[in-house]
């Protein structure tokens, strides 16, 4: 039986758990997704870096929204598991339509980040969360509920010494959820100590990127975090994968590995 919108914005909620986190191998099309879903993941999320040059644009927003929104909605409709998706800070729509537009595409969650996407200036800490008050305020005069994963860019945009970059990121943090979002995505960490403190002083769900140099995510879970995304990774990896398949055809080689006898 297939969920509501409500059942699934309520279930992609629910699966953010300290200490049991929710995984996400970030997507790019409807069969990535379908393949996601089939390994038995509850939720199926999009990446805006691997969506982008997919379309032929680059990321940083790059993409025209009405491409972008056409995308994640082919996404969620081959799949029946919710769908979150990277919309990067908006493409330039106000809190309304970009609630109407994502929303229209049956997506029940979304990463918003408050750092500039073309010059990758930080976004002031209360203009990003009058901005995301705003995002949570049209979803529920919209009586569509939306599961908001603010992204805090103080380690990838940052300035400042290491514990300087935390302090911001704990305060974005908090104003961000005081506004209305559900979890916090301070992208780019990376140090077990670092991350144990924004999961102890933030008072709320927190993402963490896995790539590599990041914990795994049995220890990532006893730091307790609630949930782990990858980005573009598969992305960049499909993608190295079909170029060295590309240089084996050019090379007069076959592509594929042998067969065992």
């Amino acid at each position: 039986m297939s969920m509501t919108r409500a059942e699934k914005a309520a279930t992609l909620r629910a699966l953010h758990v300290p200490g049991d986190p929710l995984v996400l191998p970030n997507i790019w099309d409807a069969a990535s997704a379908r393949i996601v879903e089939s390994a038995g993941f509850p939720v199926v999320a999009t990446g805006s870096a691997a969506i982008a040059p997919v379309l032929g644009y680059a990321d940083g927003e790059g993409t025209p929204p009405a491409e972008m929104m056409a995308a994640i909605a082919r996404i969620a409709s081959a799949v029946g598991v919710p769908v979150t998706a990277d919309v990067e800070r908006g493409y330039g729509l106000s809190p309304a339509e970009l609630v109407e537009r994502l929303c229209a595409t049956e997506a029940v969650g979304c990463n918003l980040e408050d750092s500039d996407p073309v010059t990758g200036a930080m976004v002031d800490a209360g203009e990003q969360a009058d901005f995301l008050a705003a995002v949570r305020g049209a979803a529920t005069a919209s009586d569509s509920d939306l599961v908001v994963n603010a992204r805090v860019d103080s380690f990838l945009h940052g300035s400042g010494t290491p514990e300087e970059r935390l302090a911001d990121a704990v305060e974005r943090g908090r104003r961000y959820l005081a506004a209305g979002a559900d979890c916090v995505y301070p992208i780019f960490v990376t140090d077990p100590g670092i991350i144990r403190t924004l999961v102890e002083e933030l008072g709320g769900p927190v993402n963490v990127l896995f790539r590599p140099g990041v914990p795994s995510i049995a220890r990532l879970a006893e730091l307790g975090v609630a949930r782990v995304s990858f980005g573009h990774g598969l992305h960049a990896a499909a993608q190295d994968f079909t170029a060295r398949m590309v240089a084996e055809i050019k090379a007069g080689r076959s592509p594929y590995p042998p067969k065992e006898t």
